[in-house]
């Protein structure tokens, strides 16, 4: 059982835990805090609880499980810091591509021992998605390895050169002095943390794999917000020093102990975090001189075959390029069918482009470009959220514990992040689920959106799912940490359209935003093929997307060059909110008047994110459960 103590999920399972690659470390940590507790500790105690208890397979395969989780967690001082957990706090991962491949053959051969150790018929129904799970996660990464330096490192939308300082203002929490020193003992590593990343963005870049020449401009400039202000610049604090003053003054630390770390953490800035920003820097530049125009991955080696990888990835289902084309040019046309009926309902004269540009341009819509405008954004959907929450029981028998709370993002990467998102809440409940709002331009946040976006992103949408899933009592780890985009995002797109249903959006204005951003789905359907198999251009796509939807040119720009550095992902939102109504559908026609909304509900949500063919699955034994 040796090797087992080694062992890890990989990268597959972990990355979409924080949004960053695997992770090393080599120095002492500080001892976890007695409140950032991991989700899965005390696990040898509780192995030698279950087995006094005569374990069942099922037990004995889900304490096998979270060994090779938390193994895997070993291996990520990233992942042990966003899940609350204080070991490693200095160290930053370990992104080398013997590392990664080190984890691919850990991950292969816990699959191994998974087969040969368990007896998949002994195990209980929760148990046997687990084994499916973990077999599917294995086999993409198998089917991976080929594509190991397609994807891209740094990307005008995010990276290392972003998320570095990011990572330590929104997770790396400051309670002790030690804390504050393991803060210092981050920036001292980011270094070598930055070097390996560009030692990996080069290697892609020598292979043929790129992002277009025009990304290069503004990566360059997030880099140098990032690196401006004190102590690298005259003027007010930078970003990360600003940051971490605020949280060595909360610590209430005697005066001269307060003012060293402060010296030390500005020494280690212009020491070692602006040499490296000087280096990423330098390395764009020479990237953006040799970099193509073109915009679709079909440019790069094998491209084609690399995009239907990521759009089976991405949507979790066997589907061609064309064929998700094609559905949404359907869709498209569907939305603006029904987009004119509300014109007709408010009494609009005129085509349905002259009414795209009244929503876009008039005042009524939006809040004032100033933060006075910002903060009545933030309340006002922090309102929304909080009617929605007394119509849950409704629709709902379960429920996140964690809190939620209604963020804007930060300014030094707003320019740059997109329109809204959410963070999940820490295991440990030390950090609460975020929904952040990008409030840099308020043209692009009009207040017809405004209940779609906060269902989406808050309740019922990703805070529902992703926080239930993390709270699930007796599903391994890896299932609670880890996700299916077209699961996840068909979800949050699915609770745009559930509140038509319960009342909301009387207004029809805010029922057109509702339509809006369903178009905006289905509008990218469009794009992302266009792109990346059709070949469009990126001036191609920005023309389609602003004759077919209501938002701003801004919004439409954002928009697209996201979809080209993410190829395929922008396909799983209107994929899987369509899955997730047929199959509820299907489960009403079924089973008449002995089906109850929450009761689909709990399985679509309880059992964690899923493929969509093993979500069916489920939906089928609910229905067979349930026959009247």
């Amino acid at each position: 059982m040796d090797i087992i103590k080694k062992l890890t999920l990989g990268a597959s399972v972990l990355a979409l835990i924080v949004a960053c690659d695997q992770g090393t470390s080599s120095t002492p940590a500080p001892e976890t805090s007695a409140e950032a507790i991991a989700p899965a500790q005390n696990t040898r105690e509780t192995e030698t609880e279950i087995a006094a208890a005569e374990m069942t397979e099922s037990d004995r395969l889900n304490a096998w499980y979270e060994e090779v989780f938390q193994a895997g967690v070993a291996r990520s001082p990233m992942t042990q810091t966003f899940l609350g957990m204080k070991t490693n706090y200095d160290q930053w991962n370990n992104v080398t591509p013997e590392y990664a491949q080190e984890g691919f053959e850990i991950s292969q051969a816990n699959l191994a021992y998974m087969r040969e150790n368990f007896d998949y018929d002994a195990l209980d129904a929760s148990a046997q998605i687990s084994w499916r799970l973990f077999e599917y996660n294995q086999q993409r990464a198998v089917e991976g390895q080929r594509w190991i330096d397609h994807g891209y490192t740094f990307t005008q939308r995010g990276g290392p050169h972003m998320n570095t300082p990011t990572f330590l203002i929104n997770n790396h929490r400051v309670d002790t002095l030690e804390d504050a020193q393991a803060y210092i003992g981050r920036i001292n590593n980011m270094g070598e943390y930055l070097d390996q990343q560009m030692a990996n963005s080069q290697r892609s870049f020598a292979l043929g794999v790129s992002t277009p020449s025009w990304t290069f401009e503004p990566m360059i400039q997030t880099a140098r917000n990032i690196v401006n202000g004190a102590p690298f610049t005259d003027g007010e604090d930078s970003p990360l020093l600003a940051d971490f003053r605020a949280k060595v003054d909360s610590l209430e630390l005697e005066d001269e102990v307060a003012a060293d770390l402060m010296t030390q953490a500005e020494t280690a800035m212009t020491g070692v975090m602006a040499p490296a920003y000087d280096r990423i820097i330098a390395m764009f530049e020479q990237q953006h001189a040799a970099s193509s125009d073109d915009d679709g991955v079909w440019k790069h080696p094998d491209g084609a075959e690399y995009y239907n990888f990521r759009l089976n990835g991405f949507t979790t289902m066997d589907i061609s390029a064309e064929e998700i084309h094609q559905l949404g040019v359907s869709e498209v046309a569907r939305i603006h069918g029904e987009m004119r009926e509300i014109m007709a309902q408010v009494g609009f004269e005129g085509e349905l482009q002259d009414f795209f540009e009244f929503m876009r341009t008039d005042p009524q819509f939006y809040y004032s470009n100033d933060d006075e405008g910002r903060a009545e954004y933030l309340a006002a959907a922090t309102g929304v959220i909080d009617t929605m929450r007394d119509t849950l029981p409704q629709i709902f028998n379960t429920f996140p514990r964690a809190e939620l709370e209604v963020v804007r993002v930060e300014p030094f990467r707003e320019q740059a992040a997109g329109k809204a998102f959410y963070s999940r809440p820490a295991a440990n409940g030390s950090r609460p689920g975020r929904y952040y709002a990008n409030l840099y331009d308020m043209a692009r946040m009009p207040t017809y959106q405004m209940e779609a976006l906060a269902y989406h992103e808050g309740i019922p949408g990703h805070h529902m799912q992703l926080a239930i899933m993390q709270e699930l009592e007796g599903v391994p780890s890896f299932r609670r940490f880890g996700g299916y985009t077209a699961y996840t995002e068909g979800w949050g797109l699915y609770t745009e359209y559930l509140p038509v249903e319960y009342g909301f959006y009387s207004d029809p204005y805010s029922d057109f935003g509702r339509l809006a951003m369903e178009l905006w789905r289905a509008c990218r359907l469009v794009v992302d093929t266009g792109i990346h198999y059709h070949q469009w251009s990126r001036q191609e796509a920005i023309d389609y997307l602003a004759e077919s939807t209501p938002n701003p040119q801004g919004d439409v720009e954002n928009a697209i060059d996201r979809y080209i550095v993410f190829a395929g992902q922008a396909t799983a939102y209107k994929i899987g909110m369509l899955e997730i109504l047929r199959l509820r559908a299907m489960a009403e026609d079924a089973l008449g008047d002995a089906y109850d909304i929450r009761d689909f509900h709990d399985v679509v949500l309880t059992q964690g994110a899923l493929p969509l063919a093993i979500l069916e699955e489920q939906v089928n034994a609910y229905i067979a459960a349930n026959q009247p």
